[in-house]
């Protein structure tokens, strides 16, 4: 276990919601406790000075922080490291090596096997639970959550949209009589809008004329006739249609277009995203993208291995436009989008609620311009963008639908061939209406006097710092640097004296005094490096003097 924790850089000062969070934590004994906040407002902050504080007071000398996805876990790590908690990414076990106050691991791990992360985790342990609405408690990830960590009696819950679609409650969360979620805090998007922490994004609906086969009929309808439940959906797939000119690519045209004014006007990396339904779906988009643009967008997928890679070199890029299927959820931190275009399929408060939160970010020392969302007239999709607006709660369980909008659900399909005769899109001459929600003086953000401070502080981004020199590296960072150092050095005197990789390996850990190289700790790593290239510049010698 390290030593007294140091804050490795300077991080930048608490927000004032991040401040009135961490008051109600100071008498947090146990028990689960939920933060609600909004996309970007900085949820992981007050986690963090939380694990710090009690890991100075000796509360808990374990930390376990588990996420939806492996690239958050690293996100953590980083993050964690720049207060001087340092946190092992994508760990396999619980306990985490010396050097380390803790781990990050995703849900889909702890569920693999809960009874190992059980006999590791106690009443000693800190469980931070990022994104919590993806726990469920009869589902697999929830079930494996509250089987693993049920000795521990501090549950940190984190979510911006605590809720599930499937009406599922999350384990650890209160509901009233009603069933709606009760935090132990809240931080709305409009508070963030208002503080300048979060910036307001402007929905731009398009409509028109749709026509499609269905069967042997053809129907024509735009987005204000009350449809079925089957033909509503297919006019929403008309919409989204890559084949219809003067549909779909119309609006890429009309995004793009947004786009390069905001550039023009001096956010010069401004970017852009469309969500495809498909990876079929987000090849076509961008086939059309590049029509209109005259280069090729980046195309993120969920199935690529490379995903992560791509969307970071995106994020620290000034390529105007990312295609992506299932990569915009949690954890995707691109502050410079500005506009974008809803394409999916999938139409749930949840995921809506998501996208849209991928254009709040702000950037530190740049007001909290507007950002723009381009989406279909859908309906479901204008209840879904009036409730941001109002910040309406939802319900655990749904209740009938008093007001129309129920969410669409095709029949099953039969098998492809008979959907492809069922339905073909046939035209689509659409436009952008007017704006639905467009920016106003007062979500502009704070001009007061009074309020000047938190502004610039609301104006960075939700991590722990954004300083102009770079952080300085974390633990599990250096870490591995100087594993590949180790390897690499072994390999190098492999070639000069013909010994084997397994030989010199032996000999350096019994130098150090490990069993394996995995268990290493940063300072018997640097020792096995040191004592490597001290033989490697041994034999350089004695082959000088040969020579």
């Amino acid at each position: 276990m390290p030593g007294p924790l140091a804050i490795t850089s300077a991080p930048t000062s608490l927000r004032a919601w991040q401040r009135r969070t961490l008051a109600q934590l100071e008498d947090w004994q146990g028990g689960p406790f939920l933060i609600s906040a909004a996309p970007g407002a900085g949820k992981t902050r007050p986690a963090l000075e939380l694990a710090r504080r009690l890991l100075d007071e000796g509360a808990v000398s374990n930390v376990a922080v588990l996420c939806p996805t492996t690239p958050l876990t690293r996100q953590w790590a980083r993050a964690a490291a720049a207060l001087g908690v340092q946190l092992v990414p994508d760990a396999e076990q619980p306990r985490a090596p010396r050097g380390f106050h803790g781990v990050a691991v995703t849900y889909a791990r702890v569920a693999s096997d809960p009874r190992a992360w059980a006999a590791g985790s106690g009443a000693n342990t800190l469980v931070v639970a990022d994104e919590a609405h993806h726990l469920g408690e009869d589902l697999a990830w929830g079930a494996g959550f509250q089987r693993a960590f049920a000795a521990s009696p501090r549950w940190l819950l984190l979510s911006g949209t605590p809720f599930r679609s499937d009406a599922t409650p999350i384990p650890g969360v209160r509901y009233d009589a009603e069933g709606l979620a009760e935090p132990d805090t809240s931080y709305t998007y409009a508070q963030a809008v208002a503080d300048g922490i979060c910036r307001p994004v402007a929905f731009v609906t398009f409509d028109g004329a749709l026509s499609w086969r269905s069967g042997e009929d053809v129907i024509e309808s735009s987005f204000e006739t009350v449809l079925s439940a089957r033909e509503a959906g297919r006019r929403y797939r008309t919409a989204i249609s890559t084949e219809l000119p003067d549909g779909l690519p119309r609006i890429l045209r009309e995004a793009h277009n947004r786009l390069q004014t905001l550039r023009a006007e001096g956010h010069r990396d401004a970017g852009g995203l469309v969500v495809a339904a498909d990876a079929a779906h987000a090849r076509q988009i961008a086939a059309l993208l590049r029509e209109a643009t005259g280069r090729p967008p980046v195309i993120v997928l969920h199935t690529e291995t490379r995903a992560a890679d791509k969307l970071a070199a995106f994020t620290n890029s000034s390529e105007p436009w990312i295609v992506a299927v299932n990569m915009v959820s949690e954890g995707v931190d691109i502050p410079r989008l500005r506009v974008g275009v809803y394409a999916t399929a999938a139409k749930t408060p949840l995921i809506f609620r998501q996208i849209v939160g991928r254009f709040v970010r702000t950037i530190r020392g740049r007001a909290p311009e507007p950002s723009w969302l381009y989406l279909p007239a859908d309906p479901l999709l204008r209840h879904h963008a009036s409730e941001v607006e109002s910040e309406l709660r939802h319900v655990l369980r749904r209740p009938e639908s008093e007001d129309g909008f129920e969410e669409e659900r095709e029949p099953r399909r039969q098998s492809e061939r008979s959907e492809a005769i069922d339905f073909v899109p046939l035209s689509a001459e659409v436009a952008p209406q007017m704006t639905l929600f467009g920016p106003s003086p007062a979500m502009a953000g704070p001009s007061a006097p009074g309020v000047a401070a938190e502004t610039a502080g609301a104006r960075e981004t939700a991590g722990v710092q954004r300083s102009a020199e770079p952080p300085p590296m974390a633990a599990f960072e250096r870490r591995d640097h100087l594993r590949a150092e180790r390897s690499r050095l072994v390999a190098d005197l492999n070639r000069r004296d013909k010994r084997s990789h397994r030989e010199i390996n032996a000999w350096v850990n019994r130098e150090v005094g490990i069993a394996r190289v995995d268990k290493a700790t940063i300072e018997q790593l640097e020792r096995s490096v040191a004592l490597l290239v001290r033989e490697l510049t041994r034999l350089s010698r004695r082959a000088a003097v040969r020579a």
